[in-house]
């Protein structure tokens, strides 16, 4: 049996960005059900955070990458890390 990954996304709950986390929770759900273990909301001390990991891998950061991912560039994010053999079908176009 493959390892199981978890994922953590870290958000301002001050800026309002807690449907967003929650609603990119729900797609990494859905697209990596046979390869997660977890996917954790974290509020954030620090006004303006929006980061995600894999792992112990941080894959985004709102002010490293200048803004929010499309949830296709998330997923590839994701995939590349867990799972690069995996086709995302219509993420990968």
């Amino acid at each position: 049996m493959s390892m199981k990954h978890t994922i953590t996304i870290e958000y301002c709950p001050r800026c309002g960005w807690m449907l967003r986390a929650a609603w990119m929770v729900q797609e990494m759900l859905t697209t990596f059900q046979q390869e997660l273990r977890s996917v954790t909301l974290v509020p954030s001390e620090t006004g303006g955070a929006y980061k995600i990991w894999v792992d112990d891998v941080l894959i985004f950061d709102r002010q490293q990458d200048a803004g929010f991912p499309e949830i296709k560039i998330l997923k590839q994010r994701v995939r590349d890390h867990i799972n690069p053999q995996k086709s995302l079908g219509h993420a990968d176009r």
